[in-house]
């Protein structure tokens, strides 16, 4: 991966081979290096991570803080805080996220939306 900043915990993997088809919701992490016909949505209070191997595809909406992405993604994504593109990555989707690292070679067809942390808000002074 290119720059994982903290280590992050993969709990449950979709592995190559195997074909899931519906929506799928996990807490902490996910390994895909199968196949997902449905939304990835991350659940729960504790950071998460979604990784997609480079074998890994999925067709539907994805969602967590963390997403690594070295395979296939049809569909919007949205990382709450790193996206980080693979040189082998494809997205065809609108994509957003809070900070973005991409590796030479990833494509993306779609939107890129960096979602700014609002300015912070002037409180004005209290009447003596």
């Amino acid at each position: 991966m290119l720059g994982i900043k903290s280590k992050l915990s993969v709990r449950s993997t979709i592995g190559a081979g195997m074909r899931v088809q519906g929506p799928c919701t996990f807490q902490d992490g996910l390994q895909i290096d199968g196949t997902v016909l449905g939304d990835v949505i991350a659940e729960g209070g504790q950071p998460s991570v979604l990784v997609i191997g480079e074998g890994g595809s999925v067709e539907g909406a994805i969602s967590a803080d963390h997403v690594v992405i070295g395979g296939t993604v049809v569909g919007p994504v949205l990382a709450r805080e790193l996206l980080e593109l693979q040189s082998k990555a494809r997205v065809q989707g609108d994509v957003r996220y809070k900070s973005l690292e991409m590796a030479q070679g990833a494509v993306i067809a779609g939107q890129l939306q960096p979602q700014l942390t609002p300015p912070p808000v002037a409180h004005e002074p209290m009447a003596s």
